[in-house]
């Protein structure tokens, strides 16, 4: 069989192996290309040319087992065309699917794990680890680290809740020594305020704060820096209330060194005739403290269960501390009451600094509000300043679904604005009662531990927002916080467990704290040595403080009082 073409190409003729008998003759008709049909067929190749020619480099860059450009880019785009996968991808599903069969199988005994990745590697390349027991180890390992590393989750957790809860020897032995003080000599004793100062404990043109504290170191801090920030000191009247233990040493310490010309009232919680059982359900709550101790830790702080989580266990320490068991934290609840002559206060916790005059918080129009409060819902730092309803409820409780708004805005305690006429008209504490009631019915499942979550409902509908500068939150507990921030705020705030006279506060903060002791310090110096019976506060201070402020501390200390007295010369 013969194929022969025409010399003009215009006729294909087939014939026999010898060429004699023809078998068929083909005619191919003429075909003309246009050169407009040359012209775009040019110009779409130079088009794509470029685009091939990038795409095979690259193919040819990523060097697939020392293929030609051409093959490689068949390799590679030829199967996803067709929906198939490369190897690579198959060994991936091969890979994932071998992670599912071992997620289900348990870990044998006595399986011996290497210590690090490493070690790991050089396991797989002498024992020729097949896929599967790479994967059990690999699982072992994760659950392993996953564990210790929950274990020393625990572990900080549990030794910072005894940090922050255990009482300083500083403080203790200040508080030891100012006792003495009071039952030694007549000057701690004398009455809080003089006899010829006490009509104006109800004038109501004055600016009267309120702080309810069993420490006496963070009292003096607190009362001292509002007094030096003042712009009209001679207004500001501190009512100062606090336990029987602490009343001497409390009294000791403002009877010796008054920050005139402010006054100052210090009253023990047994001194109020008002605060009895029958008064104050909240004393009920108080005494199942023992109850609270067994649901949260049975008899043993150090049984953690590990399949618990680091925020509930968190939950479960806080409860221990004496702060959330205490009347003190309870006592703002009942303002009206142990007050009946005042009509607008300003609460206070014992653990701010206040940087800036407090006196225009009088001139806020709560417009019929009772409490005038920075809201926490919204604000830059979104650790702090991010609380709703959700973050302080237990909303998987039917009793808490059904009552309140998980995205409700939250505000905060530790400043606020309280009109106490206004007050008067509410049922707020009522509301406060049933809701600690219906807690403890619940087994103290329908919130966090403390003062705030009752509260929150408590006010609901009588809040007034005030600006977020007059209080800044989140010193004891967020490390990220803003230094300008602070400067600029009224009061600053050490929520949270790093408290700035512990050794666990964040030592960036700290001198914001630090500031407000330096005031207090230069404020003991007031009184003559020869009213003491013993070495004066300001002695006592630094004997006391060496032991939880540092040797450091009590030096800057007296640093800053030789500094202050040569810019006075």
């Amino acid at each position: 069989m013969q194929l022969r073409f025409s010399p003009s190409m215009r006729s294909i003729t087939i014939s026999s192996t010898n060429g004699i008998l023809d078998f068929m003759k083909i005619k191919v008709a003429a075909r003309h290309v246009s050169n407009r049909t040359l012209f775009y067929s040019l110009l779409i190749l130079a088009f794509l040319l470029p685009f091939v020619f990038i795409l095979t480099a690259v193919v040819t860059l990523e060097g697939v087992n020392k293929c030609s450009s051409l093959d490689c880019l068949g390799r590679r785009l030829g199967p996803r065309f067709l929906g198939r996968t490369d190897d690579s991808m198959r060994l991936v599903r091969d890979f994932y699917k071998i992670l599912n069969q071992v997620k289900s199988e348990e870990i044998p005994d006595g399986l011996k794990l290497p210590t690090s990745f490493d070690e790991l590697v050089s396991e797989m390349k002498t024992n020729q680890y097949d896929a599967k027991t790479f994967a059990i180890e690999l699982k072992a390992m994760m659950e392993k680290l996953e564990k210790e590393a929950r274990e020393s989750k625990l572990a900080e957790l549990t030794h910072k809740h005894f940090a922050s809860t255990g009482i300083p020897k500083g403080i203790h032995c200040l508080s030891l020594r100012l006792t003495d003080e009071y039952s030694s000599n007549a000057h701690a004793r004398k009455q809080l305020p003089p006899p010829e100062l006490l009509p104006l404990l109800s004038d109501n043109s004055y600016f009267h704060f309120i702080l309810a504290s069993d420490n006496i170191l963070a009292a003096s801090v607190v009362v001292t820096s509002t007094v030096k920030s003042s712009l009209n000191p001679e207004k500001v009247v501190f009512h100062v209330i606090t336990d029987k233990k602490t009343y001497a040493g409390m009294h000791s310490w403002f009877a010796l060194n008054p920050v005139s010309p402010a006054i100052v009232e210090v009253r023990g919680v047994h001194q109020f005739d008002w605060l009895t059982r029958e008064n104050v359900p909240v004393l009920e709550a108080v005494e199942k403290y023992h109850m609270i101790r067994t649901y949260y830790h049975g008899n043993h702080i150090t049984g953690a269960n590990l399949s618990e989580s680091p925020r509930f266990f968190a939950s479960k320490l806080q409860s221990r501390s004496p702060k959330y068991i205490s009347i003190l934290n309870h006592l703002r609840i009942y303002l009206p009451e142990l007050f009946p002559n005042l009509d607008k206060v300003v609460f206070l916790d014992d653990d701010v600094v206040i940087q800036r005059d407090l006196s225009p918080l009088w001139d806020i129009d709560l417009g019929g509000k009772v409490n005038g409060a920075v809201e926490t819902c919204r604000g830059q730092d979104g650790w702090v300043m991010s609380k709703h309803f959700r973050n302080y409820f237990n909303f998987s409780n039917p009793i808490i679904a059904k009552s309140l708004d998980p995205d409700e805005c939250a505000w905060a305690y530790g400043m606020n604005v309280f009109d106490l006429r206004a007050w008067r008209k509410t049922n707020i504490r009522d509301i406060y009662h049933y809701w600690l009631k219906e807690n403890l019915n619940s087994n103290l499942t329908l919130w966090k531990l403390g003062t705030l979550p009752p509260a929150l409902i408590a006010f609901r509908g009588n809040i007034h927002a005030i600006d977020p500068s007059w209080h800044m939150l989140g010193l004891g507990y967020q490390n990220n916080t803003d230094i300008e921030s602070v400067r600029k705020a009224a009061v600053i705030h050490y929520n949270g467990q790093s408290k700035p006279w512990l050794e666990i506060a964040f030592k960036h903060l700290q001198p914001f704290w630090t500031k407000g002791l330096f005031l207090a310090y230069d404020a003991l110096m007031v009184v003559p040595p020869s009213e003491f019976s013993q070495p004066p506060p300001a002695t006592l201070l630094l004997y006391c403080g060496s032991f939880f402020l540092g040797k450091r501390l009590a030096a800057l200390i007296i640093e800053y009082k030789q500094a202050s007295k040569q810019n006075e010369k």
